[in-house]
């Protein structure tokens, strides 16, 4: 738990009263079997009725102040257990925020979601039992013992010897037990990971037919954590048996002695019962203590992975405060740009490799190569989606680097590869960017982005509620949402990675008609797969193996670059399409 306390502090109240009604209860707890000894000893012997039932009332009204201490313990120590995950997790939840995609990487997705839910519950739970038992165990426990042995040494120092064998017992226990946890939790990472993984690639697990091999695989993951469970729970399985073994036989070895004591008059026969209650209460005790410090054993496991997450530094650093990020975003200039994801110098690792490209507002850069050529991962540094391996690139004549990140990416509008909905509106996920959009406004995005139309035929249109990823519309609608979406914040730097895709030609014409006047106002850096998508930008860089293999206009590529002659016979044959000129138009 070291390293989570300040998540304690502003609970500190709650912390303090716990404890405080714990330790009333373990009192009222202790003063029974006292008040039991008294009624064997003085009304049961003797047959005094009157002390029978003074008391028998008496230890009605200690139960009845037990219950109630009880009771105000849990409501305090569930207030401050709860909030403390709580907070932890929304803690977790804002740091992965901050990571970027190397960050994410390095954890894998599965493991994040693992420790921001398993891991924060075992935490959680501790400090429940840590404000109850914690408290009570160790209180009854010293408590008991102390008033064993006040009211006999002899029988007392059998309790004594008794504890050194469980403490050693349970000193074993949790040192071979602790790894086990660790790597409980190393597979329930395995386990979630697969699950999300699945259920992501689910339509092409059923398309390709592989649900049986994806059950197959996902068999042997949830196999090795059932091992390793099933480990772990032997070692806690242990635990109880091995406690009330060794304090069964204490309390087997005190009733022969202490019966020997009473028939010798050494010892009162209600000195006895309260004896072997007191051994009972520190049998129970034990029996929670040794199961808090399993408990601890692998909430510390939880605890250091949270750590771990809440520690990692994320790979991309914002500027320093107060950077000043005041450009209008009229120039953007890539020099000598070069990137691995790994960050390593080694040119064998880089997928891209010393790249010079500049772009002027009003400029469409469009970018086209085979797939694995780095067309993605190019404009991802822009945004600093990664951060280059070496060179620059600069916005303004201003180092990337050097810009606040939510400066330099609110004047970039990113329309991904990957088409992403939110669960929500449609109007809440054109308006993602802009949260404060007028309705006005995010219709005229989605005119201009060819998604009005399908929205309006909608039975509830703009306030349509969308399933996980948008699963209820299909993959040209949600293009053209991403497309809107990016087009609402009005950007100066606009990204297109394949937008689309899964637009038919007569929607993309239109759509590419709509663009034209934005595209006048914008830095537009266009990836396309189709020649008919890129034939009309101003300048066209075509990526292989990472380097730039051609730079131009159509006409200039056609009659230069081999590898640009050799994806448009790919995809027209070898009767070129008629062209000519510079293009009069900006499109893509």
């Amino acid at each position: 738990m070291r390293g989570l306390t300040a998540y304690l502090k502003p609970y500190r109240k709650f912390f303090a009263l716990a404890p405080l009604f714990m330790i009333f209860e373990v009192f009222f707890d202790l003063l029974q079997p006292r008040l039991a000894a008294h009624i064997v000893n003085f009304g049961i012997v003797d047959r005094d009725y009157g002390v029978i039932e003074q008391t028998g009332f008496a230890m009605l009204a200690v139960a009845l102040l037990s219950l109630v201490s009880g009771v105000g313990c849990n409501l305090f120590a569930s207030r401050a257990s709860q909030n403390f995950g709580a907070d932890i997790r929304e803690a977790l939840f804002k740091k992965v925020q901050t990571f970027s995609f190397e960050n994410v990487d390095a954890f894998k997705s599965g493991s994040l979601i693992t420790r921001m839910t398993s891991d924060v519950v075992q935490v959680q739970n501790l400090v429940q039992m840590a404000l109850q038992g914690m408290v009570r165990s160790p209180s009854l426990l010293i408590g008991s013992v102390v008033m064993a042995l006040l009211m006999n040494l002899r029988l007392g120092l059998i309790l004594l010897g008794t504890l050194v064998v469980l403490v050693a017992a349970l000193v074993v226990l949790i040192r071979f037990s602790s790894p086990i946890f660790t790597a409980v939790q190393a597979k329930l990472d395995a386990v979630n990971t697969r699950i999300q993984e699945n259920l992501a690639g689910i339509r092409v697990v059923k398309a390709f037919v592989r649900t049986k091999y994806e059950t197959e695989r996902f068999r042997e993951v949830n196999g090795d954590y059932t091992r390793i469970s099933i480990r772990a729970s032997r070692f806690i399985a242990l635990n109880s048996p091995i406690v009330t073994l060794i304090m069964n036989a204490c309390l087997v070895t005190v009733l022969l002695y202490g019966g020997d004591l009473v028939s010798t008059g050494s010892v009162q026969a209600g000195d006895l019962v309260a004896f072997v209650n007191y051994v009972v209460q520190v049998l129970s005790s034990l029996i929670m203590v040794s199961g808090l410090l399993m408990n601890v054993t692998q909430a510390n496991v939880s605890a250091n992975r949270i750590r771990e997450v809440l520690a990692e530094r994320p790979r991309i650093e914002d500027a320093e405060p107060g950077a000043d990020d005041s450009i209008p975003a009229r120039h953007v200039k890539l020099e000598n740009v070069s990137f691995s994801y790994s960050g390593s110098a080694d040119p064998k690792e880089r997928v891209l490799r010393d790249l010079d490209i500049e772009a002027s507002r009003g400029d469409t850069v469009a970018i086209i190569g085979a797939t694995g050529s780095g067309k993605s991962t190019l404009v991802q540094l822009i945004p600093r989606l990664y951060d280059v391996t070496s060179g620059s690139i600069r916005i303004d004549g201003k180092d990337i680097r050097d810009l606040p990140l939510i400066g330099l990416r609110s004047r970039i509008g990113m329309i991904l590869q990957e088409s992403f909905l939110f669960t929500g509106t449609i109007r809440d996920n054109i308006a993602f960017g802009k949260p404060d959009a007028t309705q006005e406004e995010i219709e005229a995005a989605a005119r201009m982005a060819q998604a009005h139309d399908f929205i309006a035929k909608l039975e509830d249109g703009y306030d349509t509620k969308l399933g996980q990823k948008g699963v209820n519309l299909s993959g040209g609608q949600k293009q053209r949402l991403s497309i809107a979406r990016a087009l609402l914040i009005k950007p100066p730097i606009l990204i297109m990675d394949d937008s689309t895709s899964a637009l038919d030609l007569g929607t993309e014409r239109r759509l590419r008609t709509a663009l034209n006047e934005i595209m006048r106002h914008t830095i537009t850096f266009l990836i396309a797969q189709r020649i008919s998508s890129v034939i009309e930008a101003q300048r066209i860089i075509v990526l292989d193996e990472g380097q730039i293999a051609g730079s131009g206009t159509h006409g200039q590529l056609m009659a230069s670059c081999e590898v640009y002659r050799d994806i448009y016979r790919s995809q027209y044959g070898k009767q070129e399409v008629p062209y000519v000129g510079q293009p009069t138009v900006q499109s893509f």
